[in-house]
Formats: C-alpha cells, structure tokens, sequence
C-alpha cells in the first residue's frame, strides 16, 4: 500500500490481516513489511488492539466490525473465530511478524549467513558505532598522509578543493 502521510494505509493494512485472520490464515504464516519501526509498532499496536476489543464486544457491536471488515453478515462462526484471534496471534510460535524491512533482511541473512556469504554471527551497525569507525576511517587516512604518504597527501589536497569539509 503506497499512499500519503495519514491517508489510512496502516488502517487498511489492520483490515487486510484481520481479513486474512478471520479466513483461517494461521498468524505464523503472514509477515508485514513497512519502512519504519515506528510504522511496524503502529501496525501491530492497532491490530492487537483491534483483535484483543473483538474478545469483548456484545455480538451485535462485534457482528458489526466483522461485517466493515469483511464486506459479509457474520456469522456466529465468524464472530467464534474473531473472539479467539487475539489468543491465538498471541500464542502462534512464529507470531504475527509485523517488522521492517531492514529487520526482515537481517534475520534471513542471520538464517542463510554461508549462501548470502556473510560471517555467521554477524552484527549490524548502528548509526552511533558506523560514525565511529568512519571518524576512524577518517583519522587513520589523514595520518598517514601526514606522516608518511607525501602522494596521499596530494591527493587528498586536490580533492578538498572540490569539496567541503563536510563532503
């Protein structure tokens, strides 16, 4: 689902899973990808939310939700089924994955290190130690040049006229 800021796309997407709940699909076999944490903990905020009301409302309010959801009358399957969802996405062994994709690539990595060939046990970075080890980078270069790579040095004269200190 592609749309602007606060167009309804997490709603959409709530009702989507709900949909595919309500039918039979075990909770374990879906996964939702989105770009953001932040929009992965509102994706499974809502819809946990929305399964954990179905366990409580009057059947006329659930018959109701089921039936916006669904585009169908509810029947008292339906609504049976609905009451144990929230249980049952709780209890699943995989779980409802609602992660980002950035999570999503570092956990098939983690399962399929040696053919993505990358170190079995790898860590990823975050922004904090990737600036470090730049800043390192960074240092360890200059050094050099100024101590012992009189061509390095040129070099790197030569580009910091094309670029800023930042660049």
């Amino acid at each position: 689902v592609a749309a602007n800021a606060g167009s309804g796309k997490t709603h959409v997407l709530v009702d989507r899973i709900a949909r595919l709940l309500l039918s039979g699909s075990a909770p374990d076999r879906l996964m939702c990808l989105t770009f953001t944490r932040a929009a992965a903990a509102e994706m499974s905020t809502r819809l946990f939310k929305r399964l954990g009301e179905w366990t409580l409302l009057p059947d006329e309010a659930l018959a109701a939700q089921l039936a916006e959801v669904t585009g169908e009358i509810a029947t008292p399957d339906m609504m049976e089924r609905a009451r144990r969802l929230f249980a049952e996405a709780l209890e699943s062994p995989g779980g409802l994955r609602i992660q980002t994709i950035h999570a999503f690539c570092e956990r098939l990595l983690k399962r399929f290190p040696l053919e993505a060939k990358v170190v079995p046990q790898f860590e990823v970075l975050d922004e904090r130690a990737t600036e470090q080890l730049l800043e390192e980078a960074k240092d360890a270069v200059l050094t050099r040049a100024a101590l012992s790579d009189p061509d390095l040095a040129d070099s790197i004269a030569a580009l910091t006229e094309y670029a800023g200190e930042e660049r």
